[in-house]
């Protein structure tokens, strides 16, 4: 027979086990064109990352989003990363200078605080794909890596998403 609290554990189970993609450093993401976005229960310590997505394009550059979670006690350092879509990936930030908005890479990385998150969105923080090597289409599953500073990679499935939101434009001489 099972007590209360074991009832209000698996109902937290469950509950949990719907939310957004989360995909732990310590169990790379693997998945097929027609499942969904990768899923796995974040590890008690470790990176993971919530709602991957990349910005559609026909074309030339364009980027990924996402929330970084760092379940551990120390911060935690993303220094670069790979993906299949693009040769080259930089980590960006978007800036104010001379009186505008400008995209420039994030000198150190991204941060993620210890027990804390760090926001990959349109207008801040984000993934730059600067060549991409195929048009990036709704429902696209793109495989990434993210590179720690000194610990285990965080490997990702992030999905192709329209988004007009600001009208950023990830595409060169963007200011």
């Amino acid at each position: 027979m099972f007590t209360r609290r074991s009832l209000v554990l698996a109902a937290t189970v469950v509950a949990l086990a719907g939310c957004g993609a989360t995909t732990t450093a310590a169990a790379p993401a693997t998945s097929s064109p027609s499942s969904p976005p990768s899923s796995s229960a974040a590890a008690a310590a470790g990176l993971t990352i919530t709602d991957p997505w990349v910005k559609t394009t026909k074309e030339g550059m364009t980027a990924a989003f996402g929330t970084l979670v760092n379940n551990g006690d120390a911060p935690i350092t993303i220094v670069s990363g790979t993906s299949t879509l693009s040769p080259t990936i930089e980590l960006h930030e978007v800036v104010e200078s001379d009186g505008k908005m400008v995209m420039r890479p994030k000198k150190g990385g991204f941060v993620v605080p210890a027990r804390g998150t760090h926001q990959l969105q349109p207008g801040g923080d984000h993934i730059m794909l600067m060549s991409v090597t195929k048009e990036v289409l709704p429902g696209a599953r793109i495989p990434f890596t993210l590179q720690v500073e000194g610990g285990k990679p965080l490997e990702f499935t992030a999905v192709g998403k329209d988004f007009a939101g600001g009208e950023e434009d990830y595409q060169p001489g963007h200011k």
